[in-house]
């Protein structure tokens, strides 16, 4: 299994146990120091990184999680590190936090995923609000994932003939059409058509269209998804 499924194994047995991490990137270290006060007081563990750089060296964990990140850092900008977030984890929500009120910078990060965005200085009540949010959304977003990569698994078991044959089932189409389209007998499809509900742990024929549309299976890039 690649690097993402990895990723993924780890996070369905420790993001359910872990304690939340809330990360911290912000050049202002008075500014690192009040928001540890704050987050330590609500028992979450807090990162917390004077630049982007530093924040991209440290080991993410495997938790719910969520970066408070400032929009001026000494390296790159708060948008550009937000749009490395966002392609390398997708379950890490950001909030942003800045000196200066720009509405501009404002709405591009809203657009691009931000969920809150806080010009200082600002109610830490609003702040911890917007982070309990955030971490709703992260361990919602890692359970989502981890069910999505146990279902990827198990298609990797099926073999080739009853992935065609599971396509054609839950397009529609009866057994004895599959067998037509296959060349293959209706007694055999509906072997293949067993062991691939059996294999995808599918209590129903519906059960088994609803698995192979978060799979994406029947559509041209099923095979790239799934694997």
């Amino acid at each position: 299994m690649g690097s993402a499924g990895r990723f993924v194994r780890e996070t369905a047995l420790t993001a359910g146990s872990q304690s939340p991490v809330v990360y911290v990137v912000d050049a202002d270290m008075s500014a690192r120091d009040s928001l540890e006060s704050m987050v330590c007081r609500e028992g979450w563990e807090l990162a917390a990184f004077s630049s982007a750089q530093e924040f991209l060296s440290h080991p993410w964990a495997f938790a719910p999680s969520c970066l408070v990140l400032d929009i001026a850092l000494p390296d790159i900008s708060g948008l550009e590190l937000q749009r490395h977030i966002a392609a390398a984890r997708r379950d890490i929500p950001v909030i942003f936090v800045t000196g200066s009120s720009n509405i501009a910078m404002a709405v591009q990060a809203m657009k691009a995923g931000a969920i809150e965005f806080f010009t200082k200085p600002f109610e830490g009540k609003d702040l911890l609000d917007a982070i309990r949010c955030a971490i709703v959304i992260s361990r919602n977003a890692l359970r989502q994932e981890a069910q999505l990569c146990a279902l990827r698994e198990r298609y990797e078991t099926l073999s080739r003939r009853e992935r065609e044959v599971m396509a054609l089932v839950v397009s529609g189409r009866m057994n004895k059409q599959v067998g037509g389209d296959l060349g293959i007998s209706e007694i055999t499809v509906k072997a293949h058509r067993g062991r691939a509900m059996q294999k995808m742990e599918a209590a129903s024929l519906a059960h088994l269209v609803t698995i192979a549309a978060t799979l994406a299976v029947g559509s041209p890039q099923s095979e790239t998804r799934a694997a």
